[in-house]
């Protein structure tokens, strides 16, 4: 029996070695610039293996040739086309997207119902119309609408951090923190209910929402699993998000939607705008499902719980690093509350200057996807990667990658890149925006339909906490920030570990 075994498992793996084999050969027949794979792993083995981080790796390719257009890699045995030229970049996202529409093949939807309907992983014809169903939700009128919610929930973490460092100085892991901000937020718009899980810890809506958006411990092993056996899985009904977060979520929804039925109620959120499509006649748009709601609203969690409070600590972090820039913000804040009485609207939040500058090379240097993919859908030929190259035919199926980690920190594009400089988004006292000169978000029709929201809930948490604190380095925290080179996504070494301080004449505002 052992020497079957045996033979089994050396033919299962001669196969999979020659038909990795037959395909490595892949970028050198169109003289593309490449690292030389290994079976198996490709070039993912360090990365996988954790002695090289992803964003390493992507720097290493990035510079592997730089006259090339793009380079070539293998992720596992996917042959990967990396981008470094902007303008061909722009032409797949933008120009070209109908050869690019979707996303690599992430979690089906019959393999996790909830997790397969999300936005991101939805494909084709069937993205379209839910994108289109979605796309109001985040107009700036809506953002406006929304305001008043979000500035609520940020005065009153401003108010607690003062609060707790009131008889001293407290240091605060402003990871949990804000991301129970986070949480607090998307449950406000998203959901339409109201939480308060900085002083009730282990509310529901919190515990599950957590646990069904980590890619640490156990939900990593099974995101893993999913990509690898989905068959497998789907024998053994393993899912990412667990049976009884499908529950309280799809049961959430279900309950908002019955109790604004029966009483006739609306509120300027995610919820509204999907009820409404139950009035959708035929050809007008489709008609959203309970579980499609549930997956939609599920989805704004799953894109914004972690993502933007990983963006607000890093914000926070180099605030509290550089008492200059601190300063210039804090300066920048009081003006605003003195210019309308202690009341700034949503218009004036949106155009603070220096808070958008802060905010955008915050995102510049710390992009929270290292990069980002699409897979051509339709026959798309590349030009040659380097001159006397041939030019590469792509095939639906094939699969390209955008460094926005390596682009965002090259110094042809940002004169000393690892220097935090807000004053490089500034011209004439207005910044230029993020979308110019950054990829964090995405790029064309696939671009994240939630930045504007993004940008919008991190601006105000800051205009509420700059103005009641002042923020420090906290004793845990590592100085000068280094991003951490053992974790799979964008995160400091050591962690968030900010001190705060109550600006004594402000507390009462």
């Amino acid at each position: 029996m052992e020497v079957w075994t045996l033979l089994g498992i050396l033919l299962v793996t001669l196969l999979l070695y020659y038909c990795f084999s037959s395909r490595s050969d892949y970028f050198r027949k169109y003289g593309i610039p490449h690292m030389k794979p290994l079976p198996i792993f490709g070039n993912m083995g360090p990365t996988a293996l954790r002695r090289l981080s992803i964003f390493d790796l992507i720097q290493k390719l990035y510079y592997f040739d730089p006259s090339a257009k793009y380079v070539g890699f293998f992720d596992f045995q996917t042959p990967v086309v990396m981008l470094r030229d902007r303008e061909l970049i722009k032409t797949i996202t933008v120009k070209g997207f109908d050869h690019f529409v979707n996303h690599r093949d992430f979690i089906t939807s019959d393999l996790d119902p909830l997790f397969g309907n999300l936005l991101f992983t939805m494909r084709d014809d069937k993205w379209r119309k839910i994108r289109a169903v979605m796309t109001p939700a985040f107009t700036s009128s809506k953002m406006k609408g929304t305001y008043k919610l979000v500035a609520d929930c940020a005065a009153n973490y401003a108010s607690y951090f003062a609060e707790q460092s009131r008889e001293k100085p407290m240091e605060f892991n402003t990871k949990d923190a804000f991301t129970r901000y986070t949480n607090d937020v998307i449950g406000t718009f998203a959901f339409g209910v109201t939480i308060d899980s900085i002083r009730n810890r282990d509310n529901d809506f919190y515990v599950f929402g957590r646990k069904s958006t980590s890619f640490e411990g156990v939900g990593a092993w099974r995101l893993a699993l999913m990509r690898l056996v989905p068959t497998f899985c789907k024998l053994f009904n393993i899912k990412f998000v667990t049976d009884d977060a499908v529950e309280f979520f799809t049961n959430l929804v279900k309950e908002t939607i019955a109790m604004r039925d029966e009483k006739g109620l609306s509120r300027p959120d995610m919820i509204q705008l999907m009820m409404e499509t139950r009035n959708n006649k035929e050809g007008e748009g489709p008609k959203l499902s309970l579980v499609e709601m549930t997956s939609q609203a599920y989805g704004f969690f799953f894109g914004g719980f972690d993502t933007s409070s990983t963006l607000m600590c890093f914000v926070a972090q180099e605030i509290a690093e550089k008492a200059d820039v601190q300063e210039k913000l804090q300066a920048e804040v009081d003006q605003l509350f003195e210019e309308y009485e202690g009341d700034p609207p949503y218009e004036a939040v949106n155009n603070m200057v220096y808070l958008d500058a802060v905010i955008n090379e915050t995102l510049r240097m710390y992009p929270v996807g290292p990069f980002l993919d699409r897979v051509c859908t339709s026959e798309f030929e590349l030009p040659s990667a380097v001159p006397g190259a041939q030019p590469l035919v792509m095939r639906p199926g094939d699969v390209v990658w955008i460094p926005v980690y390596s682009l965002q920190r090259d110094p042809d594009y940002f004169p000393n890149p690892d220097v935090f400089d807000p004053e490089r988004f500034i011209k004439n006292d207005k910044s230029f925006g993020h979308s110019t000169h950054s990829l964090t978000f995405g790029q064309g029709p696939r671009m994240c339909i939630g930045n504007r929201f993004a940008l919008l809930e991190t601006k105000i948490l800051f205009v509420h906490l700059l103005r009641k604190c002042s923020l420090k380095p906290g004793k845990k925290m590592i100085t000068p920030l280094r991003v951490s080179k053992r974790s799979f996504v964008m995160t400091a070494e050591g962690g968030f570990w900010v001190e705060f301080q109550p600006r004594n004449h402000q507390t009462s505002s």
